[in-house]
């Protein structure tokens, strides 16, 4: 099992950040304040902040950040890139202070999806007060949800993510747009914490960096009045309400200011790992989930 606890958060950059505020705020109900060196925090539990947003020319997805236990895992973990010749950058006090950690460093997977590994969050004490009223996301331990990455050298980054920093496969699926042709793998990946899966890889690139990231909210109430909010303040929609067959999410998903997806979800599985059998499915999901919603609405 990777010493890895749980995606701590992501960094997205955008050309303008009141873009990303305004969504944040009235779309999904977290708070935002300014980050330390520039930037916006995005806020949706008790820590600081989940989501960074930084300035940028291009609107796309720059990092995952990944919390390591403590000092001595965070050293084991080094220790463990230097053996396997894996480069890395240890990061500048502004950085980790920006960042909001003890320290950090910074890789890069074999198809150039940057990784910020870390330690020792700061913890502000200050609650979560959603703008919207959502009572609260489903976090802790087990990060901030869940990040889905391209990854067209698949074989390579497989390897990297299990081999290196020591993720797991929950599940796989083989996913054929034409049942004639090749298949396009996806990886469901876990770490140390009982969400389904905190990482999955796509064989495939895409313009933003990120297929997409999840967050979890506690009830399906809660996924509907986003819904509406969606609707509210025109933002596109990428995939109708659906459940997944894998994890059991009810979610749907819509665009983020930065061009990737986010999926707004509610009942994700929770996983005893020692119980837990890896699968291959056949099926995105049990219902629901229509990915081409997007483009209909693009048309209509």
């Amino acid at each position: 099992m990777s010493d890895i606890r749980a995606l701590s958060y992501f960094v997205a950059q955008i050309d303008d950040l009141q873009k990303w505020r305004d969504y944040a705020e009235k779309v999904l109900g977290m708070m935002t304040s300014e980050a330390p060196g520039g930037g916006l925090y995005v806020k949706m539990d008790d820590r600081p902040f989940r989501m960074l947003v930084v300035q940028g020319n291009s609107d796309r997805y720059v990092a995952s950040g990944w919390e390591l236990a403590g000092k001595r895992a965070f050293d084991d973990m080094l220790e463990q890139l230097r053996t396997k010749h894996i480069a890395f950058e240890q990061q500048s006090p502004e950085f980790c202070r920006q960042r909001g950690v003890n320290e950090a460093v910074v890789l890069h997977d074999p198809c150039g999806n940057r990784h910020e590994l870390t330690w020792g969050y700061l913890s502000d004490c200050a609650p979560f007060i959603s703008p919207q009223g959502v009572p609260r996301f489903l976090t802790g331990d087990m990060g901030l949800g869940h990040t889905v990455l391209p990854a067209p050298d698949f074989d390579a980054c497989a390897s990297f993510y299990r081999d290196v920093l020591g993720f797991e496969i929950s599940d796989i699926f083989n996913f054929r747009p034409d049942p004639s042709g090749p298949a396009i793998r996806i990886h469901f990946m876990h770490c140390a914490n009982a969400r389904h899966h905190s990482l999955a890889i796509a064989e495939y690139d895409v313009p933003s960096k990120c297929v997409h990231v999840m967050v979890e909210v506690d009830s399906m109430t809660e996924v509907g009045r986003a819904h509406d909010r969606r609707v509210a303040h025109q933002v596109p929609l990428s995939a109708t309400l659906g459940q997944h067959l894998n994890d059991r999410m009810t979610s749907f998903y819509m665009k983020t200011p930065s061009g990737f997806d986010l999926e707004y979800g509610w009942g994700g599985l929770q996983v005893d790992w020692d119980k837990h059998t890896a699968f291959e499915f056949t099926n995105v999901s049990i219902w629901g989930h229509d990915f081409g919603a997007g483009q209909q609405e693009e048309q209509a």
